[in-house]
């Protein structure tokens, strides 16, 4: 089992920044593959990104790709998310989760999640 705890949401304005973190509890976190999706009000909850669990590989959504980067302290049960050039379309809750699928771009495919993170960019 596996609780996540996502922080670092906010208000932004196009073109800024923010970076989101997942705080990790309970056992087995480091043989999780980690994700981040997020979910706009009357949209389905959407792909991000996706890191391996030993930090070597990434997957991004062609919609972030470039803007975002994913990272990992499996030394401090941490997962982030550097969210660059935001843009308005950016905005919505943003989730992390936890899968045993390499490079799952599915939510059914992800085992847990934490509560989300509201990012909300004004253009």
């Amino acid at each position: 089992q596996v609780q996540l705890v996502e922080s670092g949401g906010g208000l932004v304005q196009a073109g800024g920044s923010l970076r989101l973190s997942c705080a990790a509890s309970g056992r087995g976190f480091s043989t999780y593959h980690m994700g981040w999706f997020r979910q706009a009000p009357g949209k389905e909850r959407e792909f991000i990104s996706q890191i391996s669990e030993r930090g070597t590989l990434t997957y991004y959504a062609d919609s972030v790709k470039g803007r975002f980067t994913i990272s990992r302290n499996s030394g401090k049960n941490m997962v982030y998310l550097q969210m660059n050039n935001l843009k308005a379309e950016d905005t919505g809750l943003y989730y992390c989760a936890a899968s045993q699928r390499l490079g799952g771009r599915a939510a059914e495919e992800y085992n847990f999640w934490g509560q989300g993170a509201q990012v909300t960019v004004s253009s």
